[in-house]
């Protein structure tokens, strides 16, 4: 099976030995995006609103570069640092969606890189 890595300058840049994202086939697999700003390399999102929505744009950066968007997109993982705020980022992730909803878990995690307190991975299929 072949294998492409696909990276973007519109989402952030890896920090750590992994790519944004790998086609393997017709999947794309992303890897796990918190709410770094791509231009400014920096965490600007006080609150999880922002960073929720940080982080579905850095994602759906991702997935443009690969040609695939929201619709595309079979199942994702998101990784809170607090399950309290479940209702806020599911509020925010549901707006990147219309119907047939990929399949989904959520779980609470001891800590997120740089501190954040949302990491969401997706897969897509073309």
């Amino acid at each position: 099976m072949d294998k492409k890595v696909i990276n973007t300058q519109n989402a952030p840049a890896p920090i750590g030995p992994y790519s944004q994202s790998v086609m393997a086939g017709n999947l794309l697999f992303v890897s796990g995006q918190i709410a770094i700003n791509p231009h400014t390399g920096n965490i600007e999102a006080t609150d999880a609103i922002a960073e929720t929505t940080q982080v579905m744009q850095n994602i759906e950066a991702i997935l443009s570069e690969a040609g695939l968007s929201f619709n595309h997109v079979i199942k994702t993982t998101i990784f809170l640092s607090d399950m309290s705020l479940f209702t806020i980022v599911n509020e925010v992730y549901g707006k990147y969606f219309s119907d047939n909803f990929p399949a989904r878990e959520t779980v609470a995690v001891k800590g997120l890189p740089k501190n954040v307190n949302v990491e969401i991975s997706v897969i897509a299929a073309k």
